[in-house]
């Protein structure tokens, strides 16, 4: 019985803060990516871009967590003085909220970087760090975009190609950037 119980708060949890996931999981994919496809547009050397992946995996993790939790605390704030409060069991807390957003562009946001790592310890990997990134960064958007479609009720498919779409034009925009700023390095 108290395993059901559990497994009951964990389901609601999760559907409760799905979009968070959704939302962190998509920016952290999208702009960690944007991060190495413009740094490999600049020729930087992969440890620079384990570099500044890390870096922006950490801040802009940090600035979209703190941004939701102002956001749905915010949220609780016009509501307090309303009629039409949020019901207690239904309202996101704003510490889970942004806790949610944080871990999930840390974990998606972690995957463009993963090649460059392994490329460290294998070898054989280096000169195709770029080209697995691309791979993994498509998946991850990818699973995104379909989970995205299942929770606004869109077609999955659809809201996934969009997702990949999405991303996809961000990295190509960060890659021409840094090509065509490659010299000032």
């Amino acid at each position: 019985m108290m395993i059901k119980e559990e497994e009951t708060k964990i389901s609601k949890f999760g559907r409760k803060y799905l979009p968070e996931f959704v939302y962190g999981g998509t920016d952290g994919s999208i702009t960690t990516f944007a991060v190495v496809a413009g740094s490999a547009g600049a020729a930087l050397s992969p440890g620079i871009i384990i570099i500044l992946g890390f870096a922006n995996l950490v801040a802009d993790g940090f600035s979209m967590a703190i941004s939701n939790y102002l956001s749905v605390k915010s949220q609780h704030d016009l509501s307090k003085g309303k009629e039409a409060k949020i019901i207690e069991s239904e309202a996101k807390h704003p510490v889970k909220a942004g806790l949610a957003t944080f871990f999930s562009f840390m974990i998606i946001g972690l995957i463009p970087l993963l090649s460059f790592l392994f490329a460290l310890i294998l070898p054989r990997l280096i000169g195709y760090e770029l080209i697995i990134s691309s791979v993994l960064t498509a998946v991850a958007l990818l699973i995104v975009g379909w989970t995205k479609g299942e929770v606004v009720k869109k077609h999955p498919l659809r809201a996934a190609l969009e997702t990949l779409l999405i991303g996809g034009v961000a990295a190509i925009l960060a890659f021409i950037v840094g090509y065509y700023l490659r010299g000032l390095g």
